[in-house]
């Protein structure tokens, strides 16, 4: 969990902290001591496999969900209690939640309506804000006029509108199709850049994580797995479930047996072959067997007629990229251990069935507790 630390004056003009926040449904607790402080202007994105309680947090946020227990602070108040159009958020959903019989426009104003804000005000926002997203030509038109990016920058403009001191995003793209999400990604990017309001942003997409945030928040079973810079968490995960979740395609995970130093290494031994590690990098004292993660990306065809170790096995599948394919390979009929994955070359290739041998890295090996899946490479290390 992250260390919760006193907020200046300035950090807290919209910073959001919170302190042991959680989550009960009856007797069910599914978000359990969450702490985390979000700075002012900083892009914080929830990211997590389904049900591990990404959404729970961000409605918690918003308001939408009652706090079991722990305090809530946005701008340095307490806003547990509050409803959510006192707390100073606008929250953008999957679903759009357009009015299908209003105007582009009215549906971005209809928040400023509502508070009676006066009418010149609300045309000189309405104006600031289409002319943001792109929006001018299509105030007159009714959502299923729009495409579904169109229809997710009216949801952006009437969030916009109401100048909120933090932005929650509920997976927003997650209804649209890949190229729309790719712009919409950029779109996003972009506008947090411009106005640099504190957003917190839920996905399932690592894609999505990996390129907005400043720092991502990896959550597992209502509890925080890892924080901290999309860098740090795919070069130093802090788990086996953090390094098999980030990455894409994903590490192999492969469990090794630990083998007496010699001449200066520790050679781990398991299915598919060996592995020569540096042991003043990892805490292996008396284990007798660990889980070795290596990325497909940092496994290259071995030259040295496998005198530093390496994997080996026939191909089993070939996934084409484009200008790199992903090897699969492993034992004939899929046994001991199952597959293990390379990335390479197009041009280098393999074909089905051949015979291949690919050495790790031994800069950019991971090694992790057997049990509790804890990684054990020694605070400091350089990673390469």
């Amino acid at each position: 969990m992250s260390r919760v630390v006193p907020l200046s004056k300035d950090q807290k003009m919209s910073a959001i902290r919170c302190h042991h926040i959680i989550k009960r449904y009856g007797e069910t607790q599914v978000v359990h001591e969450f702490d985390l402080d979000v700075a002012d202007n900083e892009f914080v994105v929830f990211l997590g496999p389904s049900g591990c309680g990404k959404s729970t947090i961000l409605r918690m946020l918003a308001g939408l969900e009652d706090i079991s227990g722990g305090d809530l602070h946005i701008a340095g108040r307490r806003v547990n209690d509050l409803p959510p159009q006192e707390r100073g958020i606008a929250m953008v959903f999957q679903n759009y939640a357009l009015y299908p019989h209003m105007t582009v426009r009215d549906n971005i104003a209809f928040g400023l309506k509502r508070l009676k804000v006066p009418k010149a005000e609300i045309d000189s926002r309405i104006k600031e804000v289409s002319d943001t997203l792109g929006l001018e030509r299509y105030l007159q038109r009714k959502p299923a006029e729009l495409s579904g990016g169109q229809q997710q920058r009216v949801a952006i403009a009437r969030a916009m509108i109401k100048t909120p001191k933090v932005f929650l995003f509920d997976e927003p793209l997650s209804n649209l199709d890949a190229k729309l999400r790719n712009h919409m990604r950029i779109e996003i990017a972009k506008l947090h850049q411009a106005l640099k309001t504190t957003t917190v942003y839920v996905t399932h997409d690592q894609h999505e994580a990996m390129t907005l945030a400043d720092r991502i928040v990896l959550l597992r079973d209502g509890r925080i797995e890892q924080v901290g810079s999309p860098r740090e968490i795919f070069e130093r995960p802090r788990s086996a479930f953090v390094a098999g979740f980030i990455g894409t395609p994903p590490m192999n995970l492969l469990d090794m047996w630990v083998e007496p130093p010699a001449d200066g290494h520790v050679v781990l031994r398991g299915p598919f072959g060996t592995v020569h590690v540096d042991p003043r990098r990892f805490a292996l004292d008396g284990r007798a067997r660990v889980t070795l993660g290596i990325r497909p990306a940092h496994l290259q065809v071995d030259t040295n007629e496998g005198r530093d170790g390496g994997f080996s096995g026939e191909v089993q599948l070939i996934e084409y990229l484009g200008n790199e394919v992903l090897v699969s390979f492993g034992q004939s009929g899929g046994e001991d251990g199952g597959e293990i994955s390379a990335l390479m070359p197009s041009a280098q290739s393999p074909r089905m069935h051949d015979l291949v041998r690919f050495v790790a890295d031994p800069q950019q090996v991971h090694l992790f507790d057997i049990d509790t899946g804890a990684s054990l490479l020694h605070a400091g290390t350089p990673f390469h």
